[in-house]
């Protein structure tokens, strides 16, 4: 289809038509495309486009991120022929991702059926707010609307100090993680069947879901979680301690990195304190317990006490501003921060696990709006006449 740098092996069978704006669609197609897939980045055309209100400009650093390892098409899906133009595209297309509120794709006629009956094979992923049924539908999501009805904020901040949003679009993100996973799993299905299917998630059902432990808590226990800032809410002692010269986190979970915890700030009496002497009792008792704890580790520099507890075998760690954190040794072992092609001006943040055999890597910055329309159209069959006619109606 095109010689164009591949940045993995790894799904480079696939072909996807990404339909996707601002950041959830964009977080799924991401990680096909940086793994192999090829992907075609379907807009409006110029002038007849609304932007892309969460991307940032184009050329930013939030829209590069969301976007690299992708080839850019423009079709007017308001007009016939962009939709034809979209179904004859479909025909050969693995996977189509999508985003828009549910009424939205049907009054365009690019919904599941429509593009079912052109490829029965064809995965079709929809990212919505609420669901693509129910009470809550039609209403526009949005990530901090989810953050709040999904839970999160009722159990994020210190108490008292009413609801917090986390300092990311959490939701936004899991969905999109969670639709490509989706895919991944009806393509797996596909093998079998030879079918294809319609993948549904949505910023609620993430966000829901990533309640995790503190879901299960209420869902069989019938206890509630509440804001608990800093501390964890059931390994004691976990949570934000001074030191000399700022803060480290301390993790000390369980009777023997309790233990372990005390004997390392020279605090082994502690060990025994009915006080403390169970989780039960520390939880009971964690405010004495913090406020013991944190007169000690104002003895010692962050750097000293980081090397002094994880020696002793008891999690502990920094609290790294974003610039701390990719200078940090492991974090550049690691190599979270991708160049494309050497080019340090040009640096992304990199697929978070890695393949042995079939590496990912970032090739290719985000497309110019339509910067391969010819190439793809061509591809195609379409003639270069009919190209500049399609041009100059603005279906593409």
């Amino acid at each position: 289809m095109t010689d164009a740098p591949t940045p993995s092996t790894a799904l480079s069978r696939f072909t996807v038509l990404d339909l996707t704006r601002v950041r959830s669609g964009p977080t799924c197609v991401r990680q096909l495309a940086d793994w192999g897939a090829k992907v075609i980045k379907i807009e409006m055309p110029e002038g007849l486009d609304q932007g892309d209100p969460m991307g940032g400009p184009r050329l930013g650093s939030d829209f590069q991120n969301l976007h690299r390892n992708k080839r850019g098409l423009t079709l007017n899906l308001k007009h016939p022929e962009g939709v034809a133009l979209l179904k004859e595209l479909a025909k050969t297309a693995d996977v189509i991702v999508e985003n828009f509120r549910p009424d939205v794709k049907e009054r365009l006629g690019i919904g599941y059926e429509a593009m079912a009956a052109v490829n029965p094979r064809i995965i079709y992923a929809s990212i919505s707010g609420f669901g693509q049924d129910g009470p809550y539908a039609d209403r526009p999501g949005f990530d901090q609307i989810a953050q709040g009805m999904g839970g999160l904020m009722s159990i994020t901040g210190e108490p008292g100090k009413g609801p917090m949003r986390v300092g990311i679009p959490i939701a936004d993100l899991t969905a999109g993680i969670f639709c490509s996973q989706g895919i991944m799993v009806a393509l797996l299905e596909r093998e079998v069947s030879g079918k294809g299917q319609w993948v549904q998630t949505s910023l609620l059902q993430a966000q829901a879901f990533m309640l995790d432990f503190q879901a299960s808590r209420w869902l069989m226990q019938g206890q509630i979680a509440k804001q608990a800032g800093n501390d964890h809410p059931t390994s004691i002692p976990t949570g934000v301690f001074p030191t000399s010269d700022g803060f480290i986190n301390i993790a000390a979970s369980g009777n023997a990195i309790w233990a372990r915890c005390a004997k390392a700030l020279d605090l082994g009496a502690l060990i025994t304190d009915e006080r403390f002497a169970s989780g039960e009792a520390r939880s009971t008792n964690r405010h004495a317990l913090n406020a013991l704890i944190a007169e000690r580790t104002k003895a010692f520099t962050s750097a000293d006490l980081v090397e002094r507890m994880n020696k002793a075998g008891v999690p502990c760690g920094p609290i790294n501003t974003i610039d701390q954190v990719f200078a940090d040794p492991q974090v550049q072992h690691l190599g979270v921060a991708q160049t494309l092609n050497g080019n340090k001006t040009a640096t992304y943040v990199g697929q978070p696990f890695t393949l042995s055999r079939t590496p990912s890597a970032i090739v290719t910055h985000p497309p110019a709006i339509g910067e391969h329309t010819d190439a793809i159209l061509a591809e195609m069959g379409v003639a270069p006449a009919d190209i500049a006619r399609l041009r100059a109606e603005q279906v593409v």
